[in-house]
């Protein structure tokens, strides 16, 4: 590797900052008035048509893609030959609105919150749940590579429209592949292949065949050979199917991003004419797609690329693909396409409520299926017992009706539950609305419900899963309470006749919460008792320790007082039940950890530490600093086992030091650096003493911060070397409220912190040039980092600015009254090629580590750093040098190689270069942005 010849580039920073600054510029009223009513005047006009086209002042609708082509060829016209007319006569209508009408488009368009669970929570449930041991197999159609011959019917179609005839056609007959005897997991793996190999193909520009792969994966979801299996097929499929919409939708706004990127809310009229070409050529290919299943899915997926067409583009496709559903004969196959239909548009057009009713009306007039003899000799095919059968339509539903009653109305439920009594309080659909709603809705209504219950027909649906979901609504939200006991009454009725121990105890253990939260020990030891007779039967707990822990820790959550829980009769004779040593020992653990936490030294500690702490930031002296210092001596040996009380006296005297400085300013100055240095040789004294290791770093940086600022060199210095001292005893992993964490990020964020800090402070004469930033280093070169980290190499970019910074004539921030480097070396030559050396060394550390990525299979994490290594050079290095300007350009190359660089980020990087081109101290980089190859994840 070439060696790397580092120049910092000179910066002057009250220039940076003036052109940094908005300008301002005048506002010209008029007759402008705030009350006055707003004239909105709509101009039509037409903007980037494309060369040769002809602009037009008058309105015309835009291309779209057409509804259902199937359905379409019933009057005779060919879906294709449209499509062709169509794109011939493209024209565009673009709108001037007011400021108002725009904000209210964006209220409208406003996406989910973070209240809404999404569909990525929901993925590994559904994986671990829905399992098979069955086979499974794989169809494909990869197709082959030549080209075929036209049609005799498309001869009048264009060229273009002829040869997407021909790809498709090519797609659907080509050679088959089939994958046979795979177990679920080989199942899983040859799915992500296929994700990968999409990925692949789309970087190296064979769209085609990313179609030919997202097309083959959506027409497995027809297969149901093995049904138990379908809901997880589902959720591996349709990853594929998220993975190509992203990659189309990048495509497409990539386009749009030249010469400026595309905002979010971007509208038509900031697309380009190319751009919305290739969106169309997207929309007609999926259209010609022969099979409606695929085709449905394979549109749904790029339905968010409709922006880029019209503004009504996505209003006006959901309700035809809804209609196209119709189409779909099997009933689970149609409640899963449903359910994708509804996140993609919660996902690109939340507020559209219209289509998630349609859908799920729908669904809805689907059920009788579902009882119809087609699925029943499916069902004595495959040998799956009906309740077992309708499990596999709850994640679909559940979804469906999830999106429905987001943020939805009260009344909304009313209106869910009396169409479930209308089709006879079908148990499918009551489950799912009960799991839907928000739990204060469902629990004013719980005696509602359990009166739909009852009337439910047992042989579909188990009445005790029913029970369960409004018992997870009780735990949640409290019904009424006169009406709890009834209510636990006749939950308890159901719930004690299931036979099964493993459904019996996975309903109980949901209403032991319920129990426990309204009910006295009474109610609870009754419902221990009724655990014992089923659980104890051919030792049936051995097989339920999780929900017989889970029941414990409810009962400890709710009753604190040891008399109370051990005079209930049977709650040692439920713990004879763990008869597990490991579990037992477990249990026995938990409940001790509750009871003496109740009395718990660490707690009473940290309620006296709060009380103390309040009463040390009140106390005051005045201006009798000396006395406040007393203060927090005595106050330290009385208090030395109370940590935090510990920490808040240091960050008093602190405090204390910078209030002397400024208050005494000008007079008594030997006093006072008197006073401050005792001030620092209490915290020095004090900070070894704290358990807590970033608590120690972080006092000592701050307390040298103080020192400097109060010009005690010595002071300062001596804190800072003790920090570096203390960072080879970071853990690995630290306690962050009581669970472990990694201590890399914390580590990371104070070594940014203080490599800050070192700018201003000055090197001491007897230790050499830069002796605490190499100090710095050599311990992080020395640290045992977790494996598989970057976090080392992280800190080495991190310190480039930082020594850049240090060669300028004048730094960038400066302490009143402290000399640092700047004026002790006066940009000495000697002290400027220190620097550049150490730079050169910790960019051929960093350049090693990154080829040493790229043998370790780690693009994602190589891309990253490449990134943030261009991103220093950028800024801080001088790119007139030509080997530094083609590291720059290398590095930038690295980061886009396997598309894993945001291509937004990549977009605005280059804009701000091209803006710092135009600068005259800048407009070297005019060369190097030439260079800067916008490589889109395509």
């Amino acid at each position: 590797m070439a060696a790397v010849q580092w120049r910092s580039r000179g910066r002057n920073y009250e220039a940076e900052q003036q052109r940094c600054r908005c300008e301002a510029s005048p506002v010209e009223f008029g007759e402008y008035h705030p009350l006055k009513p707003i004239m909105v005047t709509d101009t039509k006009t037409r903007r980037g048509a494309r060369k040769g086209s002809t602009s037009s002042s008058s309105s015309s609708s835009s291309s779209v893609p057409p509804s259902d082509p199937l359905s379409s060829m019933l009057d005779g016209t060919d879906p294709l030959s449209m499509f062709a007319a169509a794109s011939g006569s493209e024209s565009h209508a673009t709108s001037h609105s007011s400021s108002l009408g725009r904000k209210k488009r964006e209220k409208e368009e406003e996406a989910v919150g973070p209240d809404f669970e999404p569909w990525s929570s929901k993925r590994g449930e559904i994986l671990s749940r829905f399992t098979t041991t069955e086979k499974l197999s794989i169809n494909l159609f990869m197709g082959s590579e030549k080209g075929k011959a036209p049609s005799p019917g498309t001869s009048a179609v264009s060229e273009k429209v002829r040869t997407r005839l021909e790809e498709l056609d090519d797609l659907e007959e080509g050679s088959q592949r089939e994958l046979l005897n795979l177990s679920q997991q080989d199942y899983a793996n040859r799915i992500e292949e296929l994700n990968q190999s999409l990925k692949e193909a789309w970087s190296s520009d064979q769209k085609v065949k990313a179609l030919k792969i997202v097309i083959q994966c959506s027409k497995l979801l027809s297969d149901t050979s093995v049904i138990q299996f379908y809901p997880s097929k589902f959720v591996l499929i349709t990853d594929i199917l998220d993975t190509f919409g992203r990659l189309v939708f990048d495509r497409i706004w990539t386009m749009c991003s030249d010469p400026r990127p595309l905002p979010d809310n971007f509208t038509v009229e900031d697309v380009n004419d190319t751009a919305k070409e290739t969106c169309l050529n997207w929309f007609f290919k999926i259209a010609s797609i022969r099979e409606l299943l695929p085709r449905l899915y394979v549109e749904a997926a790029i339905l968010k690329c409709n922006r880029f067409l019209t503004k009504s583009g996505i209003q006006e496709t959901l309700p035809r693909l809804t209609a196209m559903i119709r189409g779909i004969g099997d009933p689970l196959v149609a409640a899963y396409a449903r359910a994708y239909l509804c996140r993609i548009g919660m996902e690109v057009a939340p507020q559209l409520k219209d289509n998630l009713n349609r859908n799920f009306f729908d669904l809805l007039g689907t059920f009788r299926q579902i009882s119809g003899e087609t699925v029943r000799n499916q069902l004595v095919l495959q040998r799956v017992e009906p309740p077992e059968y309708l499990t596999l339509y709850s994640p679909a539903i559940n979804w469906i009706l999830q999106c429905i009653a987001y943020r939805a109305p009260e009344p909304l439920l009313t209106e869910m539950m009396e169409r479930c009594k209308t089709l006879g309080n079908n148990a499918l659909l009551l489950n799912s609305v009960m799991r839907a709603f928000r739990p204060e809705f469902v629990a004013a209504r719980a005696t509602d419900f359990i009166g739909m219950i009852k009337d439910c027909d047992e042989s579909g649906f188990p009445k005790h899963l029913l029970f369960g979901s409004l018992g997870r609504s009780l735990a949640c939200a409290d019904p009424p309470e006169s009406e709890r006991l009834t209510i636990l009454n006749e939950a308890w009725k159901v719930i004690t006749k299931v036979r099964s121990p493993q459904d019996y105890i996975n309903c109980a253990e949901v209403w032991v919460e319920f129990t426990c939260r309204h009910f006295t020990k009474r109610e609870v030891n009754t419902v221990l008792a009724d655990m014992i007779k089923h659980m104890t039967p051919d030792r049936a707990f051995e097989d339920a320790y999780p929900q017989l822990q889970s029941v414990i820790q409810k009962i400890l959550t709710y009753f604190h007082d040891f008399s109370v829980l051990f005079s209930m009769e049977r709650f040692l004779p439920f713990l004879d039940m763990f008869q597990k040593d490991s579990v037992r020992v477990e249990v026995c653990k938990s409940i001790m950890e509750v009871f003496i936490n109740a009395l718990t030294l660490e707690d009473e500690k940290r309620s006296l530490s709060l009380l103390i702490i309040g009463f040390i930031r009140v106390v005051s002296f005045g201006r009798d600093f000396e006395q406040q210092l007393s203060f927090c001596v005595e106050a330290r040996a009385t208090f030395c086992n109370l940590e935090p009380v510990l920490v808040q006296l240091i960050h008093t005297v602190n405090q204390l030091a910078m209030e002397t400085r400024r208050v005494m300013r000008g007079s008594h100055s030997r006093k006072t650096a008197a006073f401050v240095r005792a001030c620092a040789a209490y915290s020095f004294i004090t900070v070894p003493s704290l358990s807590s290791i970033f608590s120690r770093l972080n006092l000592y940086l701050l307390s040298a911060q103080v020192a400097l600022a109060n010009q005690c060199l010595s002071q300062a210095d001596a804190f800072l070397k003790a920090a570096v001292g203390v960072l080879p005893e970071v853990p690995r992993s630290i306690s962050v409220e009581g669970k472990l964490r990694s201590s890399e990020s914390f580590l990371l964020d104070f070594i940014n912190n203080f490599l800050a800090t070192l700018l201003v402070v000055p090197d001491h004469p007897e230790h050499g040039v830069l002796y605490l930033v190499r100090g710095l280093l050599n311990m992080v070169q020395d640290y045992t980092w977790e494996d598989s980290s970057d976090a080392k190499v992280r800190v080495y970019i991190s310190a480039l600015p930082l020594l850049a910074a240090m060669s300028q004539e004048s730094f960038l921030y400066s302490i009143p009254e402290v000399d640092s480097n700047e004026t002790l070396y006066g940009g000495d030559p000697k002290f400027l090629s220190e620097i550049n050396k150490l730079c050169e060394t910790l960019i051929g550390q960093i350049l090693d580590h990154l080829k040493a990525l790229s043998r370790d299979d780690s693009a994602r994490r190589q891309s990253a750093l490449a990134f943030s290594l261009f991103a220093v050079l950028l800024a801080h290095g001088e790119l007139r040098n030509n080997k530094l300007s083609q590291l720059a350009v290398n590095l930038w190359n690295l980061s886009h190689k396997h598309g894993h660089c945001e291509t937004s980020m990549s977009v605005r990087t280059l804009e701000s270069i091209k803006h710092q081109a135009q600068q005259p101290d800048t407009a070297h980089l005019s060369d190097t942005v030439q260079r800067l190859a916008l490589q889109s994840r395509t």
